[in-house]
């Protein structure tokens, strides 16, 4: 899609290079005529454990994009929940530490953050000026990681902490999705009862019975608008601190999955009760959490500054991201 908004010049550092981000952001940035510089605990130009090459790297850089940290698609276990904490916040910090000690700053760092930060929400979607923050173990990392974006003094450079939704596009959470429909298991994903144990519920992991019926609802973005977002967020100055990621259009779980199945042509998709996504989450090594919480999210920042999403429709976003045509 053409995309009318002018885009910044100047290098480009981006921090946790490898995951599905910053695999879409590289070339996206590579083609405008930006040099990108990466950094990764491997298979990037700069390691994370070398502070010196971070910050030469982020002095006189024109753009930082802060994208680091383990993925929270893992069993809660406390070795998982350290690690989780640990990654976002060590690699924040190095990345701030650079900004200040650079003779010439970045005039932006945008450091990745997440839409889950809002409570579960079933009756009114949650923005920026009127969100709730939630409570919980992941609620709390999405807060320390923010923490650790603003806390240090950085006179010369905006901050934007960019709440992502659920991000779709080739791969990441759709691929297992797409297995699952077209094996007949791609139904509304429902909430119930299920136990649970005294240090879950100290630990903050546990899910409580929430919307019924796959009716929680599902906020989502696509990486290609994840992009346009960053490039716009560069030329807006008036743009910082929290900064909703999501299309404007969220859904629920129901719909979700039923435009899934549409898109694929399957037309069998029994709903999957709790007890049974309990059960596939243990055998798979994952939290129902990701599934379960409603999460209904609104750009409110973007619409106001009017930013337009290339995939501001789920049915469009999911087409795309399967290699179908789109119809519009």
């Amino acid at each position: 899609m053409t995309d009318p908004t002018p885009l910044a010049s100047g290098p480009v550092v981006i921090g946790g290079s490898t995951g599905f981000m910053g695999q879409y952001l590289i070339p996206h940035l590579q083609s405008a005529g930006r040099e990108v510089i990466t950094i990764s605990r491997s298979g990037a130009d700069i390691s994370w454990g070398d502070q010196a090459a971070i910050d030469r790297a982020v002095d006189g850089a024109s753009l930082v994009i802060g994208l680091a940290g383990k993925s929270v698609n893992c069993r809660y276990t406390p070795e998982n929940r350290a690690a989780i904490f640990r990654s976002r916040l060590d690699t924040t910090s190095s990345l701030s530490s650079a900004i200040a000690r650079a003779a010439s700053p970045p005039p932006l760092w945008i450091n990745s953050s997440t839409a889950t930060i809002y409570r579960h929400a079933e009756e009114r979607p949650m923005t920026e000026s009127s969100g709730e923050i939630g409570t919980g173990f992941s609620v709390e990392v999405a807060k320390a990681w923010e923490r650790a974006l603003f806390a240090d003094d950085l006179p010369h450079t905006r901050r934007v902490a960019l709440r992502s939704a659920i991000v779709l596009g080739h791969g990441g959470v759709l691929g297992p999705l797409k297995n699952l429909a077209r094996l007949g298991l791609g139904g509304a994903q429902h909430d119930g009862r299920w136990p649970i144990s005294r240090a879950r519920r100290a630990a903050g992991t546990a899910h409580r019975p929430g919307a019924r019926r796959g009716r929680q609802r599902f906020s989502w973005v696509h990486v290609e608008d994840i992009a346009r977002i960053i490039d716009f967020l560069e030329v807006t100055p008036t743009l910082d601190g929290p900064v909703n990621a999501a299309s404007p259009n969220p859904t629920d779980n129901a719909d979700f999955m039923a435009t899934v199945r549409r898109v694929l042509g399957v037309r069998i998709g029994p709903p999957m009760p709790r007890w049974m996504l309990e059960l596939g989450a243990i055998a798979i090594r994952t939290e129902t959490e990701l599934i379960l919480k409603s999460r209904w999210v609104i750009p409110e920042k973007l619409t106001v500054a009017g930013f337009e999403f290339a995939y501001p429709d789920l049915e469009d976003a999911l087409r795309e991201s399967f290699d179908l045509e789109c119809v519009r």
